[in-house]
């Protein structure tokens, strides 16, 4: 496939997306842009969301993974079960009886204006870092199989990819991201789905012994109990998985913001059952294509790991038809859950930092929050390009949850103490604690396997949101 197909499949692939912003953008205001006007569809939002979780690093790293982890990946998948139940129980409840836009409010109601601030703060951090570094994946990935040849920049490609998010996106946010996220996750389905017939047909496996083959397989297996110790042991992961589940998605404004678009708390609840149940299943999938990935690279001597597995063999081994559902289910994995990061980091910075509901007329909210939309879209860009120069061997995916556990720790820390103690605190003094927390998790983290001989893992999540909630209680004032 020649450089000139693929600008002309990526073209097209963005003039679907545009041509959705235009349906859905007519008489947008701030309330379309901000909660799509609280009228989406709970199975349209459900679907949409798998693509938004999964992402490019998804699309990329997890088969990339099965080498090294197997399965182990699903022990942390089972885990989200647990935390999506949480979410729909506990967190979904609360948001709707608030009627809340952006979520971090709910600490401003709680503790105070200080509270609030870091909340969303800490989100604003962890979503600037994790949405860059899903795009520079993808980035990484199309500059090598199309504008090297092309003789483009790195940074003229990650400013083409940020531009043509913004360019759908700028109009409406969410009530087109509602629509756009259900066509992309449709494509990155679809891609997955022929990987695997091709791959599994070029391995002579019939359809009928697919899942047989998986299963009997040695890189499938899944259940870790022998070495607590282990960053792979059962326990650990398991825990891990529902913590991340209830930061990375209840936590988080970004994914929130989706359920929110719901008519009524039932809808959005019933979203949240059937993206559990959905999810874990597609990741399921995710991993057989790895393990097929691998075997077939096994088999045939192809030097191909980690995150470069699956694009090597589709752009080099697979065939131009897998190549081009590569290509397609990439990019739509990749904007599937940038394009809502760009709408909810606008949210946040224009709701929770700027303040701009309590402080401006409509129509100057809606210029703010315009001018704001720009701001984050040039931040992104300079922080992927940073990346370029930060990011050596380890698998993308692996960095995301680290990096994950330090600054989705302090939100945890401070929702669980709201959520399950009546006591105030010295709002003043919940940025220190926040600060301090993570600051105290990286040194336990990095002396651990010295000190206790255990490896934390994802388990720094934990820890961190742990050390936040003790110290909430020591700046703790007497009720009144």
């Amino acid at each position: 496939m020649n450089p000139t197909q693929i600008l002309l499949l990526i073209a097209s692939y963005f003039g679907i997306l545009i041509l959705i912003s235009y349906l859905t953008g007519k008489k947008s205001d701030n309330d379309a842009f901000f909660k799509a006007n609280k009228q989406a569809p709970w199975y349209v939002v459900a679907f949409g969301m798998i693509g938004a979780s999964l992402s490019g690093v998804t699309f990329i790293s997890v088969p990339g993974w099965i080498e090294a982890s197997q399965f182990s990946y699903m022990q942390v998948v089972l885990g989200y079960i647990v935390g999506y139940f949480v979410i729909g129980t506990v967190l979904l409840p609360l948001y709707y009886k608030l009627n809340l836009t952006s979520i971090y409010t709910y600490l401003e109601t709680r503790f105070g204006n200080y509270s609030y601030k870091t909340g969303a703060s800490f989100f604003l951090i962890s979503r600037v870092v994790g949405a860059s570094f899903r795009l520079y994946l993808v980035a990484n990935v199309l500059q090598i199989i199309l504008f090297d040849e092309l003789n483009v920049a790195f940074w003229q490609t990650v400013s083409i990819t940020v531009l043509l998010i913004w360019l759908y996106t700028f109009k409406s946010g969410i009530k087109t991201i509602i629509w756009t996220d259900t066509l992309q996750t449709l494509f990155m389905l679809t891609a997955v789905g022929v990987a695997i017939i091709i791959v599994s047909s070029d391995l002579g496996i019939g359809g009928s012994n697919l899942l047989g083959y998986i299963l009997d397989s040695n890189l499938s297996k899944t259940f870790f109990f022998d070495d607590y110790k282990s960053g792979d042991y059962f326990w650990k992961q398991f825990i891990s998985g529902a913590f991340i589940a209830i930061v990375m998605t209840g936590l988080d404004q970004d994914m929130m913001q989706k359920n929110l678009t719901c008519k009524t708390l039932k809808d959005a609840q019933k979203n949240m059952f059937w993206f559990t149940l959905v999810l874990t299943i597609v990741n399921f999938v995710f991993l057989s294509l790895g393990l097929l990935l691998t075997v077939y690279a096994q088999q045939n001597g192809i030097d191909a790991h980690k995150d470069e597995l699956f694009p090597i063999l589709a752009k080099n081994y697979l065939g131009i038809g897998v190549f081009v559902f590569f290509l397609i289910g990439l990019i739509a994995a990749a904007y599937s859950s940038a394009d809502s990061a760009l709408t909810s980091l606008t949210t946040s910075f224009s709701i929770d930092i700027l303040d701009i509901e309590k402080k401006h007329t409509k129509d100057k909210q809606i210029a703010i929050r315009k001018r704001i939309h720009i701001l984050v879209s040039l931040i992104l860009i300079l922080v992927i390009i940073a990346f370029k120069y930060v990011i050596k061997d380890e698998s993308v995916i692996a960095k995301l949850f680290v990096f994950a556990g330090y600054t989705y720790g302090p939100l945890l820390g401070l929702y669980a103490f709201g959520l399950f103690t009546n006591w105030k605190v010295n709002d003043k003094l919940v940025p220190i604690i926040a600060i301090l927390s993570p600051i105290l998790s990286y040194i336990i983290s990095a002396n651990s396997l010295k000190w206790f001989g255990f490896e934390f893992g994802f388990f720094i999540l934990i820890l961190n949101g742990l050390l936040t909630f003790s110290g909430l209680i020591l700046i703790r004032r007497k009720q009144h």
